[in-house]
Order: structure tokens, then C-alpha cells, then sequence
């Protein structure tokens, strides 16, 4: 399948950005929305996520629902967050940072406690009806530098040769309805048939000097989860719980690139570029706690593949800034604004994220309790369906597979118990999802803490998590033999969040 668009698309988590093929565009969004983050209450999130073997909190209904069945009350919760997204940026020499705070929700739950009476092995269990965010998109960047080597406009000549004209104003073409012809509505690219003495008429070229450039990227959206479940206990021993889980994913990226030119008749350029990419999915959850002794607690779930079906619509924008320049040499045109704008891009198509299977462990005394989860998944997995018949995406699933490989990731916390205050600590990784042909390392590293309060019918937790990744490189435009200004960066998040609860 190809979406009419000529760069890849820069996210919040994708950690390296492939250039060229539009298959590689959604190689990245397969990992963007498949690599779902620990969510949770303020408690969960103090412990690094790790949560698998605990058990009596709301986040249960979504990680390990038998976790549930350790409710003796029912409960209401209500989480608020704070997050602020940093990137840092190296281009050209020049060194640039931007962020992004955003205020949100990322759960309520209610759990509604059902006791078995009158009953020796079964106590009953617990029902819990949540939402949860799953992935946070947001982020804000910008880099910039001055370009001695290139210009945009050099890449737009290298798609463009090869064809006359016509390509620009008949479908059949690949640089239709593309930024590319948006380069030559703008004058920015010509045939050289039209100089004197005049050239090959699929041949380019430019009056553009060498510029500055700048891009900001501003990214927003999310992936909530509402999952309802239940969990049972047996004798206090033994603890099983399953649920169904509804997805609603929100991608939306807004990509400003411009360049200045100090020489030549071409004062500035603007691209603009939106992608919008909307759906919802479902899954399943499965999942089991054992007390084998009353220290210690074991825990596995397994989640489901998450079918979506998603809609995307792509468009853009041009415009440029002339020095009153008659761009034919006859006179007759005098150029000082232009400004070409692109068709709506729309696109329907499916997407299935692979598994999780999770497992966990936690040792636990009158003082606290320390617990530790391993997660694997395979990214590999995802896979792209079309609903199109005269569509394909096997180029798509082919490069997810060439790409991507299997992980473990693992997170750990503890919480010191001292009458009603708790506080916590923890710890998380998420494993590199690059095979060893990829010269790349997106492993994301957390560091949590907590505190809280708890009494027999209120509680409140607060968690201070801090997540980085390691720099990558996004290369803004691609030339035929890979070369190309490269930016590295480096995504920072900081996220406050506040967990109250009442249980009756």
C-alpha cells in the first residue's frame, strides 16, 4: 500500500525513524501503538508498573484480573496526571530543545465487591470496570541548523526526475497529489526545458541558495483502555480472573518544516504537514495468583493480540517567498507568494499488535512487600490488514518482521508500610525491539516513587515517574542513496500523578 506521502512520520516512542518507503512509515506506527506502557494507579506506577503477582488495586482489571479476587471492599478511584514530554536536539552544530506539558486522566475505575456467603473454598470475588491509559503520544520538538550541503528542495528534484511534467497532473504517477508537486505548483522545481538554451524535459532544477532549516513536530493523542473483569478467590490460596478490554486510539502530528535563504530570488519555503490516525480495538485478559504461603505471592497473565481497525487521513500544504523574481525571464511572471495545498488523504485499514505474557512475584511482610515483573512480547507479531481489496500490505509485514524481534522487559518496586503512610520505590525496562541488523537502541529506562495515605475508607497516592530513552537519529528528508542531514535526539518524560480513592 502507498499512502501519498514522502516522509516518515516522527513520534514520542519511536526511537528510530526509517526514510523513503512508505512500508517503513508503518513499520514505525506498528511499533508506535503496539509498545503500550505500564498503566495504572498512582500506587502501581510508584512500583515501576510491577503489578502482575500483587493484586487489590483497580489496576488489576487491566493487567492481571485475578488480582481482583483479593478485594473484600468495593471502591472508587479517580486518577489525575501531569505530564511533561522534553526533547533534546543536535543539528548541524546547533543544539535545541523543546517540550510539552500535558494535564491528564489517565483512569477511573469502580469495583464492585460480591461476596460469597455460606461458602468453605469459594469466597467470591470482585468485578471492576476501569480506564486506563496505555500509551501517551504527546510531545513537542525542534531542531535546526544551517544547511550547507542540501536543500528540500534537492530532494523534491531527485523524485521528480525521470518524468515530464505530467506527472504532477495525472493520477497514474507516483508524485501526484504529493509534496513533491506541491514544490513545482510553488516554482520551486522546473524542467529545464524551459531555459535558454533549454534541457531535457525530465530533467530539474532550482533557483533555491543553500538554507537554514528548521522543523517543529508537535505530536498529540493517546491510547485509553476500558476493560471490565472479574476475579475470584478460593480460599484465599488460590486467585483467577479474566476480562475484555476496548481500545480507543487518538495519533495526530502536525510537522512544520522551513527553510530561509539569505542568497537567490527565494526568500523562504514552508511545508506543513497533518496526519490523523483514529480507531479502536479489543482484546482479552487471563490471568492467576497463587499463595502458596502467606509471604509470598505468584502471578501470570496473558493478554490477548488487540484487533484495531483505524482510520488515517493525511494533508498538506506549501508555500514560498519570492524576491519579485521573474522566474521565466520574459517578463510576464513576477513571483512574490505561492501556495499549493494537497487533497485529503484517507485511508481504512486494520491492525493487530501482538500479544503479552506476563509473570510476577512478590514477597510480602507486615512491613511492605517487594514485587518484580517479566513481560514478554514480540513485536515482530504485528501485522497490517487491508480492507481494501485492491490494497496489500505484505511489503508492510514483511519489514515489521525484518525489523523487530521479541523482548523481555522487567520492572520491580517495593512499599515500606508504617501505620497509615506508605512509601514507594521502583524501576522499569523496556528491552530494545531492534534485531541485531539495526543499528539502533530504543530501550527506554523508569524510575518511579511514591507516597501514600490509607485509611479504612479513604486513600490517596501520589508517583513521580521519570522516563528516558537513548539518542536516535530522524533524518527529515531521504536522497535515492540514503544520504541525508541527520538530527539526533533524545526524548525525556516526567509524570506526576495523584490517585484518590474511597471504598465502602
Amino acid at each position: 500500500m502507498r499512502i501519498q506521502c514522502f516522509r516518515t512520520y516522527l513520534t514520542a516512542i519511536v526511537l528510530l525513524t526509517f526514510s523513503g518507503a512508505a512500508a517503513q512509515d508503518y513499520t514505525e506506527t506498528a511499533l508506535l501503538f503496539g509498545r503500550t506502557k505500564p498503566a495504572g494507579s498512582a500506587r502501581i506506577l510508584g512500583l515501576g508498573g510491577s503489578q502482575t503477582a500483587l493484586g487489590g488495586d483497580y489496576s488489576s482489571a487491566l493487567a492481571n484480573p485475578a488480582g481482583l479476587g483479593m478485594f473484600n471492599r468495593s471502591e472508587f478511584t479517580l486518577s489525575l496526571g501531569l505530564t511533561d514530554h522534553k526533547t533534546a536536539a543536535n543539528y548541524l552544530g546547533t543544539h535545541s530543545e523543546d517540550n510539552r506539558s500535558v494535564f491528564n486522566i489517565p483512569g477511573i475505575s469502580y469495583v464492585w465487591n460480591i461476596p460469597k456467603q455460606n461458602s468453605e473454598s469459594y469466597y467470591g470475588g470482585s468485578l471492576g470496570i476501569s480506564m486506563s491509559r496505555v500509551n501517551d503520544f504527546n510531545n513537542s520538538t525542534l531542531y535546526q541548523g544551517n544547511n550547507t550541503n542540501n536543500s528540500i528542495i534537492d530532494y523534491f528534484i531527485a523524485q521528480a526526475e525521470g518524468e515530464t511534467t505530467d506527472q504532477f497532473f495525472e493520477p497514474q504517477y507516483p508524485n501526484y497529489n504529493t509534496p513533491t508537486e506541491m514544490a513545482y505548483q510553488n516554482f520551486l522545481i522546473g524542467p529545464r526545458s524551459i531555459l535558454d538554451p533549454p534541457g531535457p524535459p525530465d530533467v530539474y532544477f532550482t533557483d533555491a541558495d543553500f538554507p537554514y532549516q528548521q522543523e517543529e513536530i508537535l505530536v498529540k493523542g493517546a491510547t485509553n483502555q476500558w476493560s471490565i473483569s472479574y476475579g475470584g478467590n478460593i480460599q484465599d490460596r488460590f486467585f483467577f480472573g479474566a476480562g475484555i478490554g476496548v481500545t480507543s486510539l487518538r495519533y495526530e502530528s502536525r510537522k512544520t518544516f522551513t527553510e530561509t535563504f539569505e542568497l537567490g530570488p527565494v526568500e523562504n519555503l514552508q511545508l506543513i504537514e497533518d496526519l490523523k490516525i483514529r480507531g479502536t480495538g479489543i482484546n482479552g485478559t487471563v490471568g492467576a495468583i497463587a499463595r502458596p504461603v502467606k509471604f509470598l505471592q505468584v502471578g501470570v497473565s496473558f493478554t490477548t493480540p488487540t484487533h484495531y481497525g483505524l482510520t488515517e487521513t493525511y494533508e498538506a500544504n506549501m508555500s514560498s517567498q519570492w524576491d519579485n523574481f521573474d522566474y521565466y525571464g520574459d517578463g510576464s511572471v513576477i513571483l512574490s507568494s505561492e501556495r499549493d495545498t494537497l487533497k485529503i488523504v484517507t485511508a481504512e485499514y486494520n491492525l493487530t499488535v501482538p500479544m503479552k505474557l506476563s509473570g510476577g512475584v512478590a514477597f510480602i511482610s507486615e512491613y511492605g512487600f517487594l514485587t518484580a515483573d517479566v513481560e514478554m512480547v514480540n513485536p515482530a507479531k504485528t501485522k497490517y490488514g487491508a480492507k481494501d481489496a485492491m490494497l496489500s500490505f505484505t511489503d508492510e509485514n514483511e519489514s515489521i518482521k525484518a525489523v523487530y524481534q521479541p523482548v523481555i522487559n522487567y520492572r520491580i518496586g517495593a512499599e515500606f508500610r508504617k501505620d497509615i503512610f506508605r512509601v514507594r520505590a521502583g524501576y522499569g525496562v523496556q528491552s530494545n525491539t531492534f534485531n541485531e541488523n539495526i543499528d539502533a537502541d530504543n530501550t527506554i529506562t523508569s524510575i518511579s516513587g511514591g507516597l501514600g495515605i490509607r485509611t479504612r475508607g479513604f486513600y490517596v497516592d501520589l508517583a513521580i515517574i521519570s522516563s528516558s530513552g537513548k539518542w536516535f537519529q530522524y533524518q527529515p528528508y531521504t536522497f535515492p542513496d540514503g544520504s541525508g542531514e541527520v538530527a539526533d535526539l533524545k526524548n525525556k518524560t516526567l509524570n506526576g500523578l495523584i490517585t484518590v480513592g474511597f471504598t465502602f
